[in-house]
């Protein structure tokens, strides 16, 4: 290799490293911003803290909290984002069907949350946290609003993948009425596990029951609702 391509490869490798260092950093303050304005919210309540006390608390600008975050409530509910990312990446990909693709999502989300409880050594003090997470955003509707919104806008992505995937338009009613199924399997979750966090006996446990009522309603999307009457033992459950 010639001194040219060696200089050429260090500067590459030294501008990867400085991006990937750059990155890092960005997610790490992303984390601490909402970790703080989470925390903030819980003990004072959503309407009580004002940006600015949150970037007080962090030690940087308000300014600089509108960069990571454009409006307060993205502090709170900020892997919506996320899950409309990995959604729309989920739902191109040709070797899954779209109802695998959202059950991966939905099993990621649902391991994560699990593994963090387990690594509680309080159990009681991690399941509390998660009901009063649950509370704030039922409390406030500022951010039911925000929630809902961002996914219609999940919704309105999805439909574009979906029909591209099938030859229609996003604004034909097949893709339309499967997104919003689609995302309405989130709800199912977030129910379930609010039916079941003070139930389980374990993370694990939480994990399988949560896990076993959005595949039951994983397989009616799968079936339709023409097998609606049948007993979810009597239907096959989606493979993946």
């Amino acid at each position: 290799m010639s001194g040219r391509a060696l200089e050429w490869t260090a500067a590459e490798a030294a501008d990867r490293s400085a991006g990937g260092l750059r990155d890092r950093k960005k997610r790490l303050m992303r984390q601490q911003l909402s970790d703080t304005a989470t925390a903030m919210f819980l003990e004072h309540g959503f309407d009580a803290v004002r940006v600015a006390d949150v970037a007080q608390a962090c030690g940087v600008s308000e300014k600089t909290v509108f960069n990571y975050f454009p409006v307060k409530e993205a502090l709170v509910m900020d892997r919506l984002e996320t899950i409309q990312a990995a959604l729309r990446a989920g739902l191109a990909n040709p070797a899954l069907t779209p109802v695998q693709a959202v059950l991966l999502i939905l099993e990621r989300e649902l391991g994560a949350m699990t593994s963090q409880l387990a690594s509680h050594e309080d159990a009681s003090q991690g399941r509390a946290m998660i009901r009063r997470f649950g509370d704030l955003i039922r409390a406030t509707p500022s951010l039911r609003a925000y929630q809902a919104d961002v996914m219609d806008q999940a919704a309105a992505g999805a439909a574009e993948v979906l029909a591209a995937r099938t030859g229609m338009t996003a604004a034909d009613p097949e893709p339309q009425i499967a997104a919003k199924a689609l995302l309405g399997l989130w709800r199912v979750q977030a129910d379930s596990l609010r039916r079941y966090l003070d139930v389980a006996a374990t993370p694990t446990r939480l994990y399988e029951l949560v896990s076993a009522d959005v595949r039951r309603a994983a397989r009616l999307l799968d079936t339709g609702l023409r097998t609606f009457a049948v007993p979810a033992s009597a239907a096959s459950e989606p493979s993946g």
